[in-house]
């Protein structure tokens, strides 16, 4: 199978993914599919490769392939900031289902993916879905391709319209560290969801503008996190980000910027 990833960029499906563990930063928002452990890693290993990255302040979305044999060699992809709501989140396709695979560049040349615009969440934020935009939910889905553990691309129409990663309390980190290999304690899903429930809807708005009920509800969540006796790297992956909330908006005098 051929897919367009930006324009006339192509690449072929491959029968070889990555055995790569995603990262889930939750505070930087992304979810990063590489080996490299520091910035200056990670800056070695974009010059020993080819395909979508930053430059200047263009951060667009990131597939990263081999010099010699084109193979896709990692990935990083941003979530959009903005959860899509319940109607539409609930109109993502089940069908098709994932097919392991990975990706062969046609050719040895640089291109650009666009990151999503829309965040849908399933239920119990069981699976994070970030697409193009909400119009790709009027047609069915043509395939799931699963370039690493738990993380696809989605295609429509031979192109590349969206990502997912499934169960994303497995793979909660922070920076560049991996991910705790056990399985996560049923109160860091429930508290991953009132994190997501409290970055990525109007509540976030409330929050900025110090509205007395969404700052207590701020500060609950920080103290929950802060007291789990259990999960604590998790736990700290999802406080990097609620404590800076804290921080900037429960914490300083009224007026005075963040």
């Amino acid at each position: 199978m051929r897919i367009t990833i930006d324009d006339k960029w192509t690449a072929t499906v491959t029968g070889d993914p990555l055995h790569i563990t995603p990262r889930f930063d939750f505070r930087d928002f992304r979810v990063r599919i590489a080996t490299y452990a520091n910035v200056e890693e990670r800056g070695r290993f974009l010059l020993d490769t080819f395909g979508s990255q930053p430059w200047l302040w263009d951060t667009p979305d990131e597939l990263r392939f081999d010099r010699a044999s084109r193979q896709l060699v990692g990935a990083e992809f941003q979530i959009a900031g903005e959860a899509a709501d319940a109607a539409d989140s609930a109109r993502v396709p089940a069908a098709p289902l994932v097919h392991p695979g990975g990706l062969r560049a046609d050719e040895a040349q640089d291109f650009r993916l666009e990151v999503t615009s829309e965040l849908c969440r399933a239920p119990g934020d069981t699976v994070l879905t970030c697409l193009r935009d909400l119009d790709v939910l009027d047609e069915p889905l043509e395939a799931r391709i699963g370039i690493a553990p738990d993380v696809a691309l989605l295609v429509q129409h031979g192109t590349v319209v969206g990502w997912s990663l499934t169960d994303p309390a497995q793979y909660l980190t922070t920076g560049f560290a991996a991910p705790d290999p056990a399985p996560p304690a049923p109160a860091t899903r429930l508290l991953l969801t009132e994190c997501l429930d409290l970055v990525t809807t109007e509540l976030l708005d409330e929050v900025r503008d110090r509205a007395p009920a969404a700052l207590d509800r701020l500060r609950a969540l920080d103290q929950a996190l802060r007291t789990q006796p259990e999960d604590r790297h998790r736990a700290d992956a999802l406080l990097s980000l609620i404590a800076d909330l804290v921080e900037d908006y429960a914490d300083r005098p009224p007026g005075q910027k963040p």
